[in-house]
Formats: structure tokens, C-alpha cells, sequence
């Protein structure tokens, strides 16, 4: 319960601010279609494909943002994701994957926002930090158990490693820990910073389901 002289915890606030985006992303075609059943792997290594350039503008200036006040607290290596889609793409494509990527027009986007935030306002990168990695230790482990299931991946080996947190036994408290840590880096913001990162998350998620949109072009629907 929130007072006049004490906010709502600002990560309930952006996960109530953000639910429609985050709905709508989840609830995507493409999602449903791939883990429904109804893609084959291709898709999934072309979803793993994108992500890469996602996590790879996300987390390319970590070690500067380490000594950020407010981005700095979320910076951990055990989150950290690029080796591990790489390792997956190896696996889903063979040695020579990059040869064949190329970032879909929301992709470049995405990446595009991505690294002005981290450059020029870490605050707002905070919210797509927030949208990425605690969906990662959420619904990204309902997306591994699919996976594993529909193309016959071993148990959190090679082709679902993006979603393997090696470095995290328990990822209920990790949760509970990055929330406190959203929780704290609301209290340092002002009423107006506050407002903008909320609004930042909400674009996190759009920016998230243009993706699933351009993704969803490539395998049209069935006459």
C-alpha cells in the first residue's frame, strides 16, 4: 500500500502500467503459432536469431553502465545473454550462422533504442532491462519446456541455453532481488523520471511485439 509521502513499489507500477503492452506481446500470432506447434524449428532459430541483436545492443555497454547510479545495480553477469544465443544459434544453424542474419526492420529498431538509452539516458534503459530479464526468468522458462518438447532439445542444453540461468539457484529470489532493485531505483527518480521510465517500458513491450509482427510475415497463415 502506497502513501502520500511513500509511492507504490515502482516494479508494481510498471508491471500494472505495462500489462496491456505485455498481453498483447505475449498473445502475439506468432508466439501462439510457435508454441502452439503450428511453426516448425525454423522459426524458433529465426526468434533466436533477432534476440541476438537484441542482447547484444542490451548488454554491449554493460561495463560502462555498471557505474551508473541508477543502471548500475542491474548490471550482473549472471543475467547477461549473448553467449548463450550464440551457442544456440550454433546449434540451430551450424558454425556459419551469421552469414545468413540479418536483423528484420523491428529488430533494427529496437536495437536502435536500445543503444541511444544506453548512451544517453540509462533510466529508460532500466525499463527494457526490466522487460528482457525478468521475463527471461519468468515466461522464458514456460518458452524452454515448449521447446524442449516440440524439437526435442535436451533438458536445458544446447538450443534453449538463452533461457539456462547457470549462474542463478533460485531464480524466485533473483526475481524477488531485481524487483527491490526496481523498487529502489524508483525511489531515486523524481515523480517525472518515474513517469518516463513507465511509459519506456510500455514501449519496451511494443518494440517487442513489432518483432513477433515482422516475424510473423515470414510464415504466412495457410490458404
Amino acid at each position: 500500500m502506497s502513501t502520500p509521502e511513500q509511492p507504490a513499489p515502482f516494479s508494481a507500477v510498471l508491471r500494472a502500467a505495462s500489462r496491456a503492452e505485455h498481453e498483447a506481446a505475449e498473445q502475439s500470432s506468432f508466439m501462439s503459432r510457435l508454441l502452439g506447434g503450428r511453426l516448425g524449428v525454423e522459426a524458433y532459430a529465426d526468434l533466436t536469431g533477432q534476440l541476438w541483436y537484441v542482447y547484444r545492443a542490451l548488454e554491449g555497454r554493460a561495463a560502462e553502465l555498471a557505474e551508473h547510479p541508477v543502471a548500475g545495480p542491474f548490471i550482473d553477469r549472471a543475467l547477461m545473454r549473448t553467449e548463450a544465443i550464440e551457442r544456440d544459434l550454433a546449434h540451430l544453424r551450424g558454425p556459419g550462422w551469421r552469414d545468413a542474419l540479418a536483423p528484420l526492420p523491428a529488430t533494427a529498431a529496437y536495437v536502435d533504442r536500445l543503444e541511444w538509452l544506453a548512451a544517453e539516458w540509462p533510466a529508460g534503459y532500466v525499463a527494457h532491462h526490466y522487460t528482457r530479464y525478468l521475463g527471461d526468468l519468468s515466461g522464458g522458462q514456460i518458452i524452454r519446456g515448449i521447446a524442449e518438447k516440440t524439437w526435442g532439445f535436451a533438458r536445458k542444453g544446447d538450443g534453449v541455453r538463452f533461457y539456462v540461468f547457470d549462474g542463478i539457484d533460485n531464480p524466485a529470489a533473483a526475481k524477488r532481488e531485481y524487483r527491490a532493485k526496481l523498487d529502489a531505483a524508483g525511489l531515486a527518480l523524481d515523480d517525472i523520471e518515474r513517469r518516463r521510465v513507465t511509459e519506456e517500458c510500455k514501449r519496451a513491450f511494443a518494440l517487442n511485439g513489432a518483432v513477433f509482427r515482422d516475424l510473423d510475415a515470414r510464415y504466412p497463415l495457410s490458404a
